[in-house]
């Protein structure tokens, strides 16, 4: 499942990764606001009063119980459901500019036939142009497709069949896509489903320094909130609505995570920040090497 609003791209010629990179210089200005946001579907108020501003540059995890409307929410985002309150995109410096956010989403799962041959370029091509596939792949398109993988260490993967991927690989191929073309926003339900726990860490850990080189306002679903807490700028506890907002500290120390998901659970994302002061590798560069793995 693709985003519904993902951007279709002209391509001209082929990109080059380090353009792809410089391109974004961070202004901590830009945000992505939603006011006063709900849902209601067969008469029953699923999300309600959300009021939310998601800066640029910021990694923010989502929390809550199954039910609570996460997913929900980005479906509302992604235009797949109908919603009261508005949604918009602001840019840095310029308050009177409101427009709709380019949104890039990554999805717990996806459905694929594991027979079918379509290749990683495939489903790129079929993302970017509109021509069937059979009829080949420009020189543009797959430039286009390598340098994106190449940003999450999955340019190997670009002739692959999607149905001989890992876990792993195919959310790495999904997180490629969408970034083409780089969002203001970047939702991603729950990512690491299936990954084992060397993956988990390694896809937070690129995750992170995308937000950096892309400058991205990311919201990311987990239920891995020690992980999550060694990442995170903000977290944020949904249930039908937001019931607590604020860095990771100040959410794991509240009463929603402990009533919710136990002590021992919020004592561990504790742990895990204590973890990150003494060594603070969320605040620097975590260059994902090329020998690192992509399983």
């Amino acid at each position: 499942m693709i985003s519904t609003l993902q951007q279709q791209t002209t391509i001209s010629g082929p990109s080059r990764l380090g353009e792809a990179l410089r391109r974004s210089l961070a202004c901590g200005g830009c945000c992505t606001r939603l006011v006063n946001f709900g849902v209601t579907l067969n008469r029953i108020s699923i999300l309600e009063h959300i009021n939310l501003h998601v800066h640029c540059g910021e990694l923010t995890v989502l929390l809550g119980p199954n039910g609570a409307g996460k997913t929900t929410l980005f479906r509302a985002m992604l235009g797949e459901l109908p919603y009261t309150g508005s949604l918009h995109f602001v840019h840095a410096g310029n308050e009177e500019r409101f427009i709709h956010p380019r949104i890039g989403y990554v999805p717990q799962k996806l459905d694929i036939d594991t027979l079918a041959p379509v290749t990683v370029l495939d489903l790129f091509a079929g993302a970017l142009v509109h021509r069937p596939v059979w009829l080949g792949h420009s020189n543009a398109i797959r430039a286009k497709a390598l340098d994106m993988l190449s940003v999450v260490n999955a340019h190997a993967l670009l002739d692959q069949r999607l149905g001989q991927l890992s876990c792993g690989q195919l959310q790495r191929v999904l997180l490629a896509l969408a970034l083409t073309p780089v969002p203001d926003i970047l939702l991603l339900d729950e990512p690491v489903s299936g990954v084992d726990p060397a993956g988990i860490d390694l896809f937070y850990r690129m995750v992170s320094e995308l937000r950096r080189t892309f400058d991205l306002s990311i919201l990311l679903v987990s239920h891995d909130i020690p992980t999550a807490a060694r990442f995170a700028d903000r977290m944020i506890f949904l249930n039908r609505t937001i019931l607590c907002d604020g860095s990771p500290r100040e959410v794991l120390a509240g009463p929603c995570i402990r009533q919710t998901f136990g002590i021992d659970l919020a004592a561990a994302g504790i742990q895990q920040l204590e973890n990150r002061s003494e060594h603070p590798l969320h605040h620097e560069v975590c260059a994902i090497r090329t020998t690192d793995s992509i399983e």
